[in-house]
């Protein structure tokens, strides 16, 4: 009978890397992990904001006969206003290097401030996505 102390069972270099990816001579470049996640996330915002212009568009093309026209305008122009904030507060984040102990508290500050005005965006339009933007219904 044999056991892992007397046999080739559990002696490799698997057993002790077992989720190792292949070995690379450069180290996780932080800047470039936060540069990727940031132009993701400025994408992803662009999407909303060419979303929230065409709502704002179709608003405006059927005036006072959309329902909750005052609100509707309200919202989408807050969400405009915060995702434009959004990006700026990006390239500032983006610009900065994250080696730079001394500027961690900043980058953190700055991080916190775009998580909240995130959730914000998402609030304002889920309340864009209630009040909807409908054609009214035309009798013929």
């Amino acid at each position: 009978m044999m056991n892992a102390s007397s046999g080739n069972i559990g002696s490799g270099t698997e057993a002790s890397q077992p989720d190792a990816w292949p070995s690379s001579a450069a180290p996780l470049n932080m800047n470039h992990y936060a540069n990727k996640k940031n132009a993701a996330e400025s994408m992803l915002d662009v999407a909303l904001l060419m979303a929230n212009a065409s709502q704002l568009k179709a608003v405006l093309a059927q005036g006072h006969n959309v329902s909750f026209y005052t609100p509707i305008i309200t919202l989408i122009s807050i969400s405009l206003c915060l995702q434009v904030t959004f990006g700026l507060l990006l390239i500032f984040i983006v610009r900065w290097n994250l080696n730079d102990e001394q500027k961690h508290w900043r980058l953190n500050i700055m991080e916190n401030l775009a998580t909240g005005l995130v959730f914000i965006i998402v609030v304002v339009n889920v309340f864009i996505t209630a009040f909807g933007v409908h054609q009214p219904n035309r009798r013929s």
